[in-house]
Parts: structure tokens; C-alpha cells; sequence
């Protein structure tokens, strides 16, 4: 199901887009190669002949002549943390803030998904430090938590130039959740740490300790990746630091995309090494990608 973010109601319900995209990309999942991806429900498996009866589900039996065994959380809950980036360059471009909105109906779908699937979600905000961390449940209580949460992102919105610090935070997150979980992370990875290794080292911290993780890098890349701007001089604002500068975006145009482009070839080629997911998240993407990414991980982790 394509969105045009330019075009979501702002006062239809999260849930409610929530539902609507997960359900578009199950629909489409049945008409396509994936049809094979886990999307039953999760509460319920097809008995195996010679396994003991004792959770056996007579009432679904009656219904439809079929056996199904009851599952139980601990049997089938995969843990997921979203963790995402509230810091100043996640709110460009400031005319539709849509890279914040891309990030905040991903996650309201994907935790949609996981509650639906009846895994457990929680969310972790953070720009240089950790915001908000919520506990990992998968109650629909708690899933109303996070959409509530999620629905507020735009109110999170610095008033002030602030930084990223994705190394410290993600050093932190690996530090407090101590169950394997799958960590999922919405960021423009630009990080105030001196060095690159320093964020490579985070990623690699989460896999040291047997977290699986996905990396949506979320970039408006026509101007933040490949510079397409006006000819014509501009004035460019740093949103984390407030620094300005007045240039034409023409005279240094090359040299951006050189630099860019090795950021991202070396951050992609880090990921890989580390068996980390990484996916280049346009905010003109598709949601599919995502949900899709999601259920891929999870069917490997079981």
C-alpha cells in the first residue's frame, strides 16, 4: 500500500492509518511472492500428529474440523524494541517535517503488526540521550501507549539546535535490555561523535549481545544525499548545531555527494559485515519495505 505522506489526514486516528496499512500489506502479501510470510494468528498452530492433546482447542475444532493447538506467549512473543531519532535533522525538511512523519507511521505500523502477531514492542525516543524508554509488553494497553507516544513525536521537536549521539545511545540500549531482542532503529545517522568507528562500535555492541538488528537509514536523499537544489545562492542551516552558511548549492555539489556517498557505502558496509539489516528509508519509500523487512527478521529468529 503506497502513502503519500502529503496526503494523510492529520486528524485520522494512528491506530486507525495503523490498521489500515497492515492490513493493506497483508492483502498484498496473498497476491504476491511473499505470501509465504507467518501473518496467522499468533495465538493458535496447526496440531501435528503425535503431539500430547492436552492444548488442544476443541472450540476451534467444532468450528472449522480442524486441529489447532493453543500457543502461549513465551512460545510465540518475539521482543522488539523501535528505537528512534526525535534529534533536530529527523524534523527536515522544516516545510513538512517528513522525515519524522515517515518514521512516525512506519513505527505506528510495524507495532500494529506486532501486537497483532501478538509480539511484544516498545519504543525507545533519544536524540543525544535516551527521552523516553518504555518497557517491551505486548498488551493492547501498551500498544496504545506507543501509538499515543508515537503520535506525539511533532511535539517533541527541539526548539533549539540539538545533536545526535546514536553511539552513546544505542551503547545504552544494549545495556538495558537483557532478554535477545529484535532492535529496530530510525535514524539519519548523522552523529556528533567524532568518529565514525564510534558508531560502528554501537551497532556492533547490540550484536555482540545476541540483539538482532535492522537499521532504517531515513534520508530525504534528493537533497540530503544527492544535493538537488536551486541554482541560485541559498542559505543552509545546520538544524543540530545552528551554524549557517551562505553558498551556491551548484559550487559544491560534487564534492557533497563525494562525501555523502562514502558515509553511506562505508555505514552500509559496516552493517553488512555485522549482519545488520540495512535499509535505505527515503520519505518517499514505501511502508511495504518496512513491514516487509520486519516479518523476514522475525521469521528468522524464531
Amino acid at each position: 500500500m503506497k502513502v503519500d505522506l502529503t496526503k494523510i489526514n492529520p486528524h485520522t486516528s494512528l491506530e486507525l492509518l495503523a490498521r489500515q496499512l497492515v492490513e493493506g500489506f497483508i492483502t498484498g502479501l496473498h497476491k504476491s511472492p511473499y505470501h509465504g510470510f507467518s501473518v496467522e494468528f499468533a495465538e493458535h498452530r496447526l496440531y501435528n500428529e503425535g503431539e500430547s492433546t492436552r492444548h488442544l482447542d476443541w472450540k476451534v475444532y467444532a468450528r472449522t474440523d480442524r486441529l489447532f493447538t493453543k500457543r502461549y506467549e513465551e512460545e510465540t512473543n518475539l521482543r522488539c524494541l523501535i528505537a528512534i531519532d526525535v534529534s533536530a535533522s529527523m524534523f527536515y525538511p522544516a516545510a513538512t517535517q517528513a522525515k519524522i512523519q515517515f518514521t512516525k507511521y512506519a513505527s505506528a505500523a510495524l507495532a500494529y503488526l506486532l501486537n497483532r502477531q501478538r509480539d511484544a514492542v516498545g519504543l525507545c525516543l533519544f536524540s543525544d540521550t535516551v527521552h523516553e524508554l518504555t518497557p517491551v509488553k505486548s498488551t493492547p494497553t501498551h500498544l496504545n501507549k506507543v501509538l499515543r507516544l508515537l503520535n506525539e513525536l511533532e511535539q517533541r521537536k527541539p526548539q533549539t539546535p540539538t545533536n545526535t549521539n546514536v553511539a552513546r545511545v544505542l551503547h545504552e540500549v544494549a545495556e538495558k535490555i537483557h532478554k535477545r531482542s529484535l532492535v529496530i532503529l530510525f535514524s539519519d545517522m548523522f552523529d556528533s561523535a567524532e568518529s565514525a568507528d564510534e558508531l560502528f562500535k554501537a551497532l556492533q555492541h547490540l550484536k555482540h549481545n545476541k540483539h538482532e538488528v535492522v537499521v532504517f537509514h531515513v534520508m530525504d536523499n534528493q537533497t540530503e544525499l544527492y544535493f538537488s537544489f536551486e541554482d541560485r545562492p541559498l542559505e543552509f542551516v545546520d538544524l543540530e548545531t545552528g551554524e549557517k552558511l551562505k553558498l551556491n548549492p551548484a559550487d559544491v555539489k560534487q564534492t557533497y555527494q563525494d562525501e555523502a556517498g562514502r558515509f553511506y557505502k562505508a555505514l552500509k558496509m559496516r552493517c553488512n559485515q555485522y549482519k545488520i539489516d540495512f535499509i535505505e528509508a527515503d520519505v518517499k519509500s514505501d511502508f511495504n519495505l518496512i513491514l516487509q523487512t520486519y516479518l523476514i527478521k522475525r521469521a528468522n529468529m524464531r
